[in-house]
């Protein structure tokens, strides 16, 4: 009989799926030993390829401002560890691609291949690859919560600007309680977007927030600079 079997895909809200793996830096518990952090859990078609070589290489040339804001990365495939670490030698010995030349790989890509991982987060998608992962980017939060997902095919490489603006308009959300209109950058304005206020500015039962302007009682922009975002969010701690 013909396998039909298609594992649920988490969705935004549900508990990051806990799994153990092999990585090329050695086991993992997740979610586990990652916990108080964000992580950027990323999936790749294949090792030795050339859309996913451009992608790795982007993912570690970006590691450091990733780890500044509290954030890990986790990337999987269904190749083995062997694969993995000889393609990686390979970037660091071989490849240059946008500037970037030897990068360093200091995050773990898991050895999927039992395809336990890709099954548990909707990885492999029949209609794309019965054997290969979609290009999947999963935002997990410190809380161990699935907060954004994005999704490639495997033709086209992903946006790494879009992965990092996402993660910083989700951190301003937590940390300020607003919402980020479209297209949002560090540095524009931003929402206000309880519901419940809006209705009672409409009625001036409320005073406005210090310079917010509103075009209607739905729709209330706020100035958040840039400076205000990073003494809250990457301020070091002591």
């Amino acid at each position: 009989m013909e396998n039909t079997e298609v594992a649920k895909m988490p969705l935004i809200g549900d508990e990051a799926p806990a799994f153990r793996a092999v990585t090329t830096l050695g086991e993992i518990n997740f979610p586990d030993d990652y916990k108080g952090k964000w992580v950027i859990l990323f999936s790749h078609p294949a090792d030795f390829t050339p859309v996913c070589t451009s992608e790795l290489m982007s993912f570690a040339a970006m590691a450091e401002e990733f780890e500044a804001m509290n954030a890990e990365l986790l990337g999987v495939s269904v190749d083995s560890v062997s694969s993995h670490l000889a393609w990686l030698k390979t970037m660091q010995e071989k490849i240059e691609f946008n500037g970037i030349k030897s990068p360093k790989m200091d995050f773990p890509v898991v050895a999927d291949v039992s395809m336990e991982v890709a099954r548990k987060y909707g990885m492999i998608q029949p209609g794309a690859s019965d054997t290969k992962t979609v290009r999947s980017v999963f935002f997990i939060d410190p809380k161990s919560r699935i907060r954004a997902v994005i999704y490639y095919p495997l033709s086209n490489g992903r946006n790494f600007q879009e992965i990092k603006r996402i993660l910083t308009a989700m951190q301003v959300t937590d940390a300020f309680g607003v919402a980020t209109p479209a297209d949002w950058q560090p540095g524009d304005k931003i929402v206000l977007s309880a519901p419940e206020n809006m209705k009672a500015l409409e009625s001036r039962k409320q005073q406005l927030p210090k310079g917010a302007v509103c075009e209607d009682w739905f729709f209330c922009l706020q100035n958040l600079d840039k400076k205000q975002i990073s003494e809250t969010l990457y301020a070091k701690k002591d």
